[in-house]
């Protein structure tokens, strides 16, 4: 590849991360100005707040009527521990994994929880797993997106609307950025510092009028911590559900989430967030079909997310190095656009192949995305050159 210029725009913003991810446009410290410092999350204008981040979430997501949604501790990984704990064990189960999240939910179903009847299906990175396998007389546990492989599913179409189990859907890099279609998922989790770009303190919890059923009617063999206990007498606790969280949150992180639902739906709502993730895929997808050194990790366009976008490296140069020297150079890239200041965060996670992952949620601009192509050009003809000399 010919050496490109360094370039002379940079983003306006470098934050790329994958969670916690970038703030919304504008924001401010400002911002939490009105937080409820120094109250009860009990009190009455605490509980407001907290209900007020569940309808506000409810209207962007377009979440029916008689779905529960609460806040829960523990970002997303306590809103899904808390459905794998208290709704698992009644029937099988198929278990999906194509990343480490997903891994990481098969590891606490076999190891911890020992479900005997657990079917795991698998997929490696770059690829979904056959989603023809799945058997939905069982209870299905899958991620809607997978953070660390850029692969997502490409719908609810492959969800069986005559299911005898529940679908338990981790969305956490899905929620606001796709339409979730609802009348095909049991239950979803997502957290604050994903699409909104909150902070990552609570996970959110949303429950189908079945999963309610299945709460009321059935008690797991195996003790449940105080901090997953989502029934008492049988019944649902309906109060975390109308903002009585189970554990003390932090308001100064309540009142974040608040300003990034405000931003959204004074933009437009729901689909005004996921034209903005439309439009910054887009934007990647230019960029990768123009450059010859890079390619999407998902190398199935109907299965790329929009979000956690995953690259890998594809230049012959790349692929004739050793494992070791393919890790280095990988991260010799992420830490140049870093020492520049144009982009941060952007390393592929430690356990997916070398390469870079940028996060294009909904906060990101797009102009931003565009303004970082070059510099990844630029930093990659950088490495190869090092490495020659």
């Amino acid at each position: 590849m010919d050496t490109p210029a360094r370039p002379d725009r940079r983003p306006a913003s470098p934050n790329f991360s994958s969670g916690p991810c970038a703030k919304r446009p504008g924001w401010s410290t400002a911002a939490l100005s009105d937080a409820l410092i120094g109250r009860s999350h009990r009190s009455k204008i605490g509980k407001a707040k907290l209900f007020e981040v569940i309808e506000r979430s409810r209207d962007l997501l377009g979440l029916p009527d008689d779905w529960r949604i609460g806040i829960v501790p523990a970002s997303d990984t306590g809103a899904v521990e808390m459905a794998l704990w208290s709704l698992l064990g009644q029937r099988g189960v198929d278990m999906l994994a194509w990343e480490s999240f997903g891994s990481g939910w098969v590891t606490d179903v076999v190891k911890q929880l020992k479900l005997d009847d657990a079917r795991i299906i698998e997929a490696d990175y770059g690829q979904l797993p056959d989603l023809d396998q799945v058997d939905f007389s069982r209870d299905v546990v899958f991620t809607w997106n997978g953070t660390t492989s850029g692969v997502c599913v490409p719908d609810g179409e492959w969800i069986d609307d005559g299911r005898q189990g529940l679908t338990i859907c981790d969305a956490t890099s899905a929620a606001f950025a796709v339409a979730l279609p609802w009348h095909k998922l049991d239950v979803v989790t997502y957290s604050w510092q994903k699409v909104m770009g909150g902070e990552a303190q609570h996970g959110m919890l949303i429950l189908s009028p079945n999963a309610v059923e299945r709460l009321e009617t059935y008690t797991p063999p195996w003790p449940l911590p105080k901090v997953f206990r989502l029934t008492k007498g049988g019944k649902l606790i309906e109060g975390v559900f109308r903002g009585e969280t189970i554990n003390t949150p932090s308001m100064l992180a309540v009142e974040d989430a608040l300003d990034g639902l405000k931003w959204a739906q004074s933009i437009g709502g729901g689909q005004a967030l996921i034209g903005r993730v439309g439009d910054n895929a887009a934007a990647i997808a230019a960029w990768v079909e123009a450059t010859a050194w890079v390619d999407f990790l998902a190398r199935d366009a109907a299965t790329r997310s929009p979000t956690s976008v995953c690259l890998g490296i594809v230049d012959p140069w790349f692929a004739g190095l050793d494992d070791e020297r393919r890790a280095a150079a990988a991260k010799r890239l992420a830490a140049i656009v870093e020492e520049e200041g144009v982009a941060y965060d952007v390393a592929a996670y430690r356990d997916a192949p070398p390469g870079l992952r940028l996060w294009a949620g909904a906060t990101v601009e797009t102009a931003d995305l565009e303004a970082l192509f070059p510099w990844l050009d630029w930093a990659y003809s950088v490495v190869k050159a090092q490495a020659a000399t």
